[in-house]
């Protein structure tokens, strides 16, 4: 169970407590012990997996198998691990994770890691992970948990490159506005686990990849960096974000890349490498599955449900802007839904950094912009990582309205990059602790009928 730590201090109205009601209900629908209950089942000796949208099933004839091991890394991947460890039973043969969750496995090890700047106990948890992939023979199954949150949590810096030069470099992408798919495309290039290299690592046992997905359009390369999925990026792509947002990074780091770019240093796995003939992904759940969830409350509440995107992304202030825009048109107009109604939407936004930045995430502030720019007193927005980690800060999120910020004040902070402690004034920020899943942003906006 989800629990918002704060919650009778921000329920302050009936629309507040609707929005609370549908985050709560997203981020328990996305939990791994949920997700795998509905698409994972484990009968007479076979485990058969199905896809989030139920359409595609697969199935191992687990007495196939000598070894059954998990590996894997992710805000969730300990939760996962926990739940397989359940459904398997005796056929687990034992393996390791890496998160910054655990949730108490008794067969496999949860190893520790820190999300977002990769961490001395990262790197030493991806070698365990990469010890048992090569541990692993022809007539193995590898299950791997791949959840959001991996390509921190499972750092293996490749060549020359320290742990320090990652974590600069992640810093750096992580503060100029990169999208997933750049940072990704940096981070698979330095790294020995990632761009499919753990599934080259596992070969030639067969690996079956279990998905929590946070990446908007769910593409497995981008998802953790795609350590079991084939990547179409190259060392030429990596060199080109640094180029494109004029990072300076540690020479260390330049120079594997380049030697990468004139062939010297073995690529990510291709899409028609033969190693992947050997290789299934299952993407068990994502951000949809959250607004899915949320969706079915808001109807349940008398409201009217409209799913605005799954895919939103860009300036966290900028999309806020927009959401509220189509908010109040609904509160004014009814178009594109009549009040009472609940937007949804989910998807990924990102925050550029201001020199001196304050405290706060994409969450907050998003919230933070919406309540500045709001005109409508019948609209609530909130929005929460559904890591329950929103930035670098213990907030998941937060919950607000027209006037629960002083505009001027709310612009201040949002030039600074400092939503957190404005929204902490306004008493407007939710906390939940880690939620044990990770499938990106969840956002909800209820617009009451006028008085």
């Amino acid at each position: 169970m989800v629990t918002i730590a704060n919650r009778d201090a921000l329920e302050r109205s009936r629309a507040h407590e609707v929005a609370l009601d549908c985050l709560v209900a997203g981020l328990e629908a996305a939990h791994p012990e949920r997700i795998v209950d509905e698409t994972l089942t484990v009968r007479e000796g076979v485990l058969a997996v199905e896809n989030a949208a139920g359409d595609e099933r697969t199935e191992y004839d687990l007495d196939r198998y000598e070894n059954v091991f998990v590996v894997g890394g992710g805000n969730a991947a300990g939760h996962l691990a926990r739940t397989l460890e359940d459904a398997l039973g005796d056929a687990l043969t034992g393996g390791v994770v890496v998160t910054d969750d655990p949730a108490g496995t008794s067969v496999v090890e949860e190893h520790p890691g820190d999300h977002p700047i990769p961490s001395e106990d990262g790197v030493e948890g991806a070698r365990r992970v990469l010890e048992v992939a090569d541990r692993a023979g022809e007539d193995d199954l590898v299950l791997a948990c791949i959840t959001g949150g991996g390509s921190a949590l499972l750092p293996a810096p490749a060549g020359g490159i320290s742990l320090a030069d990652l974590q600069s470099v992640t810093e750096s992408l992580l503060e100029c506005g990169a999208s997933i798919d750049e940072i990704n495309a940096v981070r698979k290039h330095c790294s020995s686990i990632k761009g499919g290299k753990l599934a080259r690592r596992a070969a030639p046992a067969t690996v079956a990849t279990l998905v929590l997905s946070d990446v908007v359009g769910d593409d497995l390369s981008v998802i953790a960096s795609g350590p079991t999925a084939p990547d179409a990026s190259t060392y030429a792509d990596a060199l080109e974000v640094l180029e494109r947002y004029e990072l300076s990074v540690p020479e260390t780091v330049s120079s594997y890349l380049e030697a990468g770019e004139r062939g010297e240093n073995p690529e990510t796995v291709s899409p028609d490498d033969p190693l992947l003939e050997s290789v299934r992904i299952h993407v068990l759940g994502s951000g949809r599955t959250a607004i899915e969830a949320a969706r079915e409350v808001a109807s349940d509440r008398g409201y009217d449900p409209l799913v605005l995107s799954s895919r939103v992304r860009g300036e966290a202030s900028e999309s806020a802007i927009t959401h509220v825009s189509i908010a109040e048109e609904c509160a004014e107009t009814g178009d594109p839904i009549s009040p009472p109604a609940v937007l949804l939407s989910g998807g990924e936004t990102t925050v550029t950094l201001a020199e001196d930045h304050g405290e706060g995430g994409p969450n907050q502030e998003f919230v933070l912009s919406s309540a500045v720019e709001l005109e409508s007193d019948e609209v609530v927005v909130a929005s929460v990582d559904t890591d329950g980690i929103d930035g670098a800060t213990d907030a998941a999120g937060a919950i607000a309205a027209a006037g629960d910020v002083p505009a001027a004040e709310g612009r201040r902070a949002l030039a600074r990059n400092d939503a957190l402690p404005a929204l902490e004034d306004a008493d407007a920020i939710v906390r939940t602790g880690p939620t044990g899943t990770n499938v990106n942003d969840l956002r909800i906006l209820v617009v009451e009928p006028e008085e």
